[in-house]
């Protein structure tokens, strides 16, 4: 009984020394990194491993690329998919890759589960995806993997440690933001917040960047807090309500979703001074600040479906290519947008209907050598040349 329980210790400290060591191996690739993708890691609430594809030998050409999409029931999403398909074929021009197939999911995880093993059954050479949950897909990646086929998420990790997630900080983009208000207003602000889906695991990290925020200013002061469901009439009716039940002023709108035109509308028509906004560009925002430029002000950023598809892009075509990510999460910034550069953003075709038209960052928000810190082995994207990612505009 004796040895056994030493033996029982003896596990433990060695699993505790291999758990040291594992998190001293990523804090030392974190520490490498460059200034602006380390700030990412900054209460980061993904879990960071190190990447699991050391010893990854990519198949012969050409390849053959599959994305399993778990929804497509937005111009978000579409336009992300129809970016990833405009590099992919030109991948598919030179014969590099032979075949790109989708599948949706509709939002439905088992089903998600059977398109993603039948991928595996197609020997794909590798699958893109935004997923429908972060744990429900974790089997079907690791029989990917077992496959030796890569599985890179985007625009939500998998707790999966055989995935590579290409994501964001969302906890760094609601501090980013209620910090943005402060500066915008050094004498103290009264802030709307209008947050996304109550529960939603974006939603509470969000929420926390902000509260972060919130305690390092105490100048800032909350008057109400409503949900608008990142659905933009759900958004206009709450925002109406809050502003009709407090008279009181408001200096500013803290929201994370992508409806701060509705929020200005709703200030214009209840007769309110146009308060300060946050959240993520759009063509229709764009659009009625170029009509209304007295009640239009904005500090946020760009959550968009072109950059979204170009790095997941990027990083799955590097992978192919034979180079080795040293994590298992790469979280990209999210590209800042500030009032003095709306007009770089606008174009012609943004006008207060654009929903489905949103703004290509001026300049690339994930230059080559910043992706290259990621990877032991880098090299430049083929197929990749932001110069030639299309105008917003373009049909």
């Amino acid at each position: 009984m004796t040895g056994m329980i030493r033996g029982m210790l003896a596990a433990t400290a060695l699993a505790s020394i291999a758990t040291t060591a594992l998190a001293q191996d990523v804090q030392g690739v974190i520490g490498g990194l460059p200034a602006e993708l380390k700030a990412q890691y900054d209460g980061a609430p993904q879990k960071v491993l190190p990447s699991a594809w050391d010893n990854f030998m990519p198949p012969p050409k050409p390849w053959k690329w599959c994305h399993s999409e778990s929804y497509q029931g937005n111009p978000w999403r579409v336009t992300v998919t129809k970016e990833l398909k405009r590099l992919v074929d030109g991948l598919i021009a030179d014969g590099t890759v032979s075949s790109f197939e989708v599948s949706d999911s509709n939002n439905d995880a088992s089903q998600q589960i059977n398109q993603i093993r039948a991928f595996i059954d197609k020997k794909c050479s590798i699958i893109t995806s935004i997923p429908g949950s972060a744990t429900a897909l974790d089997d079907a990646i690791d029989a990917a993997a077992k496959a030796g086929i890569p599985f890179i998420t985007a625009a939500g990790s998998v707790t999966s440690p055989n995935a590579i997630n290409v994501d964001s900080n969302y906890a760094r983009w609601g501090y980013d933001m209620m910090t943005a208000i402060g500066k915008a207003q050094p004498d103290g602000a009264s802030i709307l917040l209008v947050e996304g889906i109550a529960g939603h695991p974006i939603v509470v990290q969000e929420r926390q960047g902000a509260d972060k925020a919130l305690a390092e200013n105490p100048k800032l002061k909350i008057s109400r807090n409503v949900n608008g469901n990142w659905t933009a009439n759900v958004t206009k009716t709450v925002v109406l309500q809050a502003i009709a039940t407090n008279p009181a002023p408001i200096d500013a709108v803290w929201t994370t979703g992508s409806e701060s035109r509705v929020v200005a509308e709703a200030f214009a028509e209840a007769g309110r001074p146009a308060p300060l906004i946050t959240g993520s560009i759009t063509g229709d925002a764009l659009g009625y600040w170029k009509a209304n430029p007295d009640k239009y002000r904005f500090e946020g950023h760009a959550v968009l479906p072109h950059w979204t598809a170009e790095t997941l892009f990027r990083v799955g075509e590097r992978m192919l290519d034979g180079q080795k990510p040293k994590l298992n999460t790469l979280l990209i910034p999210i590209p800042p947008v500030h009032s003095a550069d709306l007009g770089a953003w606008y174009k012609d075709c943004m006008t207060t209907d654009a929903v489905s038209i949103f703004p290509v960052p001026p300049t690339d928000p994930m230059p080559e050598e910043w992706l290259d810190a990621y990877f032991s082995n880098p090299a430049p994207t083929k197929g990749w040349d932001y110069s030639k990612v299309p105008d917003a505009c373009a049909k």
